[in-house]
Order: structure tokens, then C-alpha cells, then sequence
């Protein structure tokens, strides 16, 4: 089969297993809305939402000019609320698939229009099942290219999985020269997992037909794992969308679930929050069996490899994020360096699709200057610390008018925009002077 015809039976059998979304969800979001608070203080509006809503509410975004959080309707309108998102329930189905209509064209005449004129694996958000059916086809369909590699299993059962993609060239890529992309670290984050997989799906139907990506895959590796929490994932198509941690049990039975991001070994603090919290750190570094997986996956199975850039997908906001997230105080190695890269990645995207993003420091955040700990643990932090020369965290669309519940229209614009982030990254890894 050539390639053409290899891609288009890959994706025509992946939409063959597509199990549809069982008709409603186990928590509904009928009751509450976001809003959107600006010039406030952080730590004042928490107050004045924990003293009326305790333990009911959640924080979605915050930084230096707004926070936004939801919160239950029976509070009303709160003073100084702008609401971003009324209708909770109506932006979360507007981001589920839909079924096929009956009269359209069959399913292989879709298929073979949409691989020619697009990507159909990218017209709607994936479950975890078909994402990782879609891996061990690409395995299938480019068997010298990539390799599927298991980094762990969750506390539910669940593989975490990796995919390897390289053209294994002693002679181009001797010293394992890597880049490392993750997304869904966080489960709602679902543009984060499509754009890491639409990185995968650029880097392997462009190589061999781009000179671009034929040399970043002759002389680099990269590690992709665009779920990083199976488990957390899962949940959020099964009982519900807008669920944040992973699921592992906690010291409270009826609050599972720790924050990965807050659990990795570098400048690593209790968040002093109860389990029920999105913050949940956990009792002690790496209790997050995905974060410990990783760590022993980096230093055991990829230990020779050089991992020269780091780059973690999250949602929303639209940033572009450098070390580092725990203190705004701690002075990251080659800050003027890193700085320009940054604005590079930005440029890049603005370059692309006009989307402005913004370039800080992952500290200013988090929040980790009103509040030391909110930073502690992250991801970016310990690759940039222990493994990685360069790391960032994008933080993908938009900037709160949809959150983490951007519709599927978006996949592709977004994964196109960061992908030319991607594309400038792996250039500069090849030539620092660019």
C-alpha cells in the first residue's frame, strides 16, 4: 500500500471503532457560571467566595489583571463579576462529537475527501480508546518512524503511553539529541491532547515530503505523550467533562484525585489544600504515580537520551510560559536567552494565525508571588531543572470567553498555530543561532 492509501484506511478504521458519547452526564453544570474579576486581589476574591461558597467553587484561570472562577448561581451576581460563560452545560456539549448524519456521503468517500482536504481524525475531539487506537496505527502505518512505549500504569489500569518518533540514525543523531512534548497533564485541557497529537500527525505525513520535517526527524528524537493522565481523561468523557486532577485515592475517600503538576520533584511544597481542591498536591513528591512513572521512564528506559527541549500543552489563556513556576525570586539559567526564545514561540504562533501570546514568567501564573507554593512541583520546573536545556509551557485558547471548553471548529487553527511554535522550537534546537 503506498502512504496515501495506508493513512487513509488508518483513520477510515479509527472511526470505525468510535464508540458514541452515552447520552448524558453523570454531574451536570446547570447551576453555576463563570465569572471573570479584574484589578482584584487574588487572595480577596477567594475570600469572598469561600465565605459564601465553601468548597463550591473553582478557580479556572487567574493573573495579574483578572481571575476567573466558577461559581454557583444562587450567589447572583457577585460585585465585580463579569460573566464569561452563562450557560456551563451548552459550552460543554458544543465540545462533544456528534454522530454522522445518515444522508451524508459513505463513510470511505469521507474519508478519502477529508485525508485529501484535511485531517478527519481532527474534525472532533477524541475519547482516550480511539486516541490510543490512533497510536498503534501510526505504529502500523509508518513502522519506521514511530514506536509506541508504555512510561507506566495509572492507579485505574490504564496505560500511560508514549510515542517515540525518530528515524533511529547513529550517524545524524548520535547523541539522542531529543525534544519532549506532553499535553493533557491536566484532563479538561482537551485542546492540549489534540494539539499534541496534531504535532505527531505533522512531524510523520510531512517526513520524506518536506525538507523541514525530514531534518528535524534525521537529527532529532522526540517523546510525545499527548494524554499524560489516562485516567483523569477518561473520566472527563465518562462522568464528567470539566474534572482537572488525575484519580488516584487519597487520604479521604470521597476526594480523589492529586494534581499532577503539583506533584513532580523539584522546589516540591504541600499546597496545604484538602484533597477535594483542584490545587491537591498530594502528601509528598511524586504521589502522582504519573509524575514518579515519568521520572523513572526519563532516568531508566530514555536515560542516555539528551533531552535538549521540553515543551507541556496546557489551556487557556494564550501564554507562553519559562521557568520558573515556584518562585518569581529564583533566576532561571540563560534568562536573557530563554526570554528571546519565548518571544520567539509567540512570533512564531503570531506569525501563523495573528493570536496574540503572551509571554511571562510561569511564576506570575500561577500566582506564585501572592501565594508561595501555588508553583511548587511543576513540570516545568523539573524538566527545566533536571533533564531539559530549554523548557516552556504553552497555554493554548483563547483567553476565557470558552475556557477549557473550546469547541472542535478550534482543533485544527490551534493545532496549526502551535505547531508552527513547535516548528520554530525544533529549528532552534538545530541551530541556536537562527
Amino acid at each position: 500500500m503506498d502512504a496515501k492509501f495506508n493513512w487513509v484506511w488508518m483513520v477510515t478504521m479509527i472511526v470505525s471503532i468510535l464508540i458514541p458519547l452515552a447520552a448524558g452526564w453523570q454531574r451536570g453544570y446547570q447551576d453555576y457560571r463563570v465569572c471573570r474579576f479584574y484589578g482584584q486581589e487574588y487572595e480577596a476574591v477567594l475570600g469572598r467566595i469561600e465565605f459564601e461558597a465553601p468548597m463550591d467553587y473553582d478557580v479556572w484561570a487567574k493573573s495579574s489583571e483578572f481571575i476567573d472562577v466558577r461559581i454557583p448561581k444562587w450567589l447572583g451576581k457577585m460585585e465585580g463579576c463579569e460573566i464569561i460563560i452563562e450557560d456551563l452545560d451548552d459550552a460543554i456539549a458544543a465540545t462533544i462529537p456528534q454522530k454522522m448524519q445518515g444522508n451524508e456521503k459513505s463513510l470511505e468517500e469521507q474519508t478519502a475527501f477529508k485525508i485529501n482536504n484535511g485531517d478527519f481524525f481532527f474534525e472532533g475531539y477524541r475519547d482516550l480508546e480511539t486516541i490510543y487506537t490512533w497510536y498503534d496505527l501510526l505504529e502500523h502505518t509508518f513502522p519506521n518512524l514511530v514506536k509506541v512505549e508504555i512510561v507506566g500504569e495509572t492507579w485505574e489500569g490504564r496505560a500511560l503511553k508514549a510515542l517515540h518518533i525518530s528515524t533511529n540514525n547513529p550517524e545524524t543523531n548520535p547523541e539522542k539529541k531529543t525534544i519532549v512534548v506532553t499535553g493533557g497533564v491536566h484532563a479538561r485541557e482537551w485542546i492540549s491532547v489534540t494539539s499534541a497529537c496534531w504535532t505527531v500527525h505533522e512531524l510523520l505525513t510531512r517526513y520524506g515530503q518536506s525538507k523541514r520535517e525530514t531534518k528535524y526527524l534525521d537529527y532529532l528524537d522526540f517523546l510525545i505523550i499527548p494524554v499524560f493522565n489516562p485516567d483523569g481523561y477518561a473520566y472527563t468523557w465518562q462522568h464528567d467533562r470539566l474534572w482537572r486532577k488525575n484519580r488516584q485515592e487519597t487520604y479521604w475517600p470521597s476526594c480523589p484525585g492529586i494534581d499532577i503538576d503539583h506533584s513532580f520533584d523539584f522546589q516540591w511544597n504541600s499546597t496545604e489544600e484538602f484533597p477535594c481542591s483542584e490545587d491537591y498536591s498530594g502528601e509528598r513528591a511524586f504521589e502522582a504515580i504519573e509524575a514518579d512513572s515519568w521520572n523513572q521512564f526519563l532516568n531508566t528506559t530514555k536515560g542516555q537520551y539528551k533531552i535538549h527541549g521540553y515543551l507541556d500543552f496546557h489551556s487557556y489563556s494564550q501564554e507562553v510560559l519559562y521557568p520558573y513556576a515556584y518562585s518569581c525570586d529564583a533566576l532561571p539559567r540563560d534568562y536573557e536567552n530563554l526570554l528571546e526564545l519565548s518571544f520567539g514561540l509567540a512570533k512564531a504562533i503570531r506569525n501563523k494565525s495573528g493570536r496574540h501570546y503572551k509571554v511571562l514568567s510561569a511564576c506570575e501564573d500561577r500566582g506564585s508571588d501572592l501565594s508561595p507554593g501555588l508553583g511548587s512541583g511543576s513540570a516545568l520546573d523539573f524538566m527545566y531543572h533536571q533533564r531539559a536545556h530549554w523548557a516552556f509551557q504553552l497555554k493554548l485558547r483563547d483567553t476565557g470567553n470558552l475556557g477549557f471548553l473550546l469547541p472542535s471548529k478550534y482543533i485544527k487553527p490551534v493545532g496549526k498555530e502551535i505547531y508552527a511554535a513547535v516548528s520554530y522550537f525544533c529549528s532552534f534546537i538545530l541551530n541556536p543561532e537562527l
